[in-house]
Parts: C-alpha cells; sequence; structure tokens
C-alpha cells in the first residue's frame, strides 16, 4: 500500500486546511485510516482516526474542530482541521491499516508527510 498525502501548508491562527491522502493499495482491504502528527521536539501523536465501519475518533486536543472523513471507494481520507492553532503546527502523516486479500493479519503503512505550519 502506499500513500501519497497532501494539502499541507501555512495559515494563520484561526484559519482552516484540509489535507488528504489516497491510497494506492490493489489488491489490499483498506482498514482503519489515520491521521498522526509530530510536532517539533516531541513525539508522533494520533490526530484522528476513521474506521471502515463509519466511527471516529480524535484526539482530546482537536475535538470540535477537526473532522475526519473517508471515502470508501476512491481510498482516500481527509483532515478538515478548522480554527487552527500555533500548536499545531507539526508534520501530518496518514496511516492506514490493509489486509492482503486471503490474508487475514493487519499491515499497517505510513505515508510521507505534509508540513502544516500555524503562524499567531
Amino acid at each position: 500500500v502506499q500513500l501519497q498525502a497532501s494539502g499541507g501548508g501555512m495559515v494563520q491562527a484561526g484559519g482552516s486546511l484540509s489535507l488528504s491522502c489516497a491510497a494506492s493499495a490493489s489488491g489490499f482491504i483498506i482498514g482503519a485510516m489515520r491521521w498522526y502528527r509530530q510536532a517539533p521536539e516531541k513525539q508522533r501523536e494520533l490526530v484522528a482516526e476513521a474506521t471502515n465501519s463509519g466511527s471516529t475518533n480524535y484526539a482530546d486536543s482537536v475535538v470540535g474542530r477537526f473532522f475526519i472523513s473517508r471515502d470508501n471507494i476512491k481510498k482516500t481520507v481527509r483532515l478538515l482541521m478548522n480554527s487552527l492553532k500555533p500548536e499545531d503546527t507539526a508534520v501530518y502523516y496518514c496511516n492506514v491499516d490493509g489486509t492482503r486479500y486471503g490474508r487475514t493479519n493487519i499491515q499497517n503503512f505510513w505515508g510521507q508527510g505534509t508540513l502544516v505550519t500555524v503562524s499567531s
């Protein structure tokens, strides 16, 4: 599975950005799709998750501001980020679970990351 993320950039505090990630996943069933982020000198953290059953989960710090959605046919996941704060500045990574057809083991895949910078 290959993941291509796009949509990062620079925005002023209070603004919005949308990130997208497309999975090239021939031969795989895509499971949960997630966005992580890693700020300078901090550990990578889970921002939002969308399962293939339709449920979503968010980090406490982004609840009510960020919204994750997925398109199961296109195998894409989107993160809409509103009311951005300087502390949201980080490299954002797309992450998905994939199971090869005919197999049962779940593999995990990462995208290359896209930088989001929020200025005060």
